[in-house]
């Protein structure tokens, strides 16, 4: 077996594993918003990058975990993050069938949703746009046929709480389903500018 097939089982292997995994979670359990995204998304998600990483023999610095680049990755998700400011407001409206800005925000106020909001983007960024898209990207030498592709698998991975958790209507949750693939495209793309997972993360805060 090839470098570039193992790479490709690698990521078959992972995306699976997330889909079914996760998707499972999804159907089958309901914890606090906090704790799912802080402490089970982190171990569900980025634990097999571990081993993964230790089987690829490349450190973290291939999920594009760096400093390099930092500030263009803050200015450029900046920049496209007033693009999907918007997208953001129609999924708050599909979510929650008004326009509710306030759902997410407790008693304790800003600090504690922004940081959970993090551990979520850190989280979903890591897999998808540092490994999945990036390590395809390498095997195809083709971006945007890698993006579509994670981005396809990104939106798939949102079916289950879109139909489980929220149950948004048919016409809702297709609606939702694109505008969450639109958003794995441009995500994908900061990175692919930058090479730095941090683009993706503040895009995705």
């Amino acid at each position: 077996m090839s470098k570039k097939e193992k790479i490709v089982k690698n990521i078959t292997i992972y995306a699976i594993f997330i889909l079914i995994v996760w998707g499972f979670y999804r159907v089958l359990f309901k914890l606090p918003d906090n704790i799912e995204e802080t402490i089970l998304k982190p171990i569900i998600w980025l634990t097999p990058l571990f081993f993964l990483l230790k089987k690829e023999k490349l450190g973290i610095p291939s999920l594009g975990i760096t400093l390099k680049n930092l500030f263009p990755a803050i200015y450029l998700s900046l920049g496209l993050g007033a693009i999907f400011a918007i997208e953001a407001i129609f999924l708050n409206f599909l979510k929650y069938k008004t326009f509710n800005f306030g759902a997410n925000i407790g008693e304790g106020g800003l600090m504690l949703p922004l940081l959970v909001s993090f551990a979520t983007a850190i989280s979903e960024e890591v897999s998808f746009r540092g490994y999945i898209f990036n390590r395809l990207w390498g095997v195809l030498n083709n971006e945007w046929l890698a993006n579509i592709l994670t981005s396809f698998v990104w939106a798939l991975v949102h079916i289950p709480v879109t139909v489980f958790v929220w149950k948004l209507s048919l016409s809702a949750a297709i609606l939702y389903l694109f505008l969450t693939f639109l958003f794995g495209l441009g995500s994908a793309f900061v990175f692919a500018r930058t090479k730095n997972i941090f683009s993706s993360v503040f895009l995705h805060v």
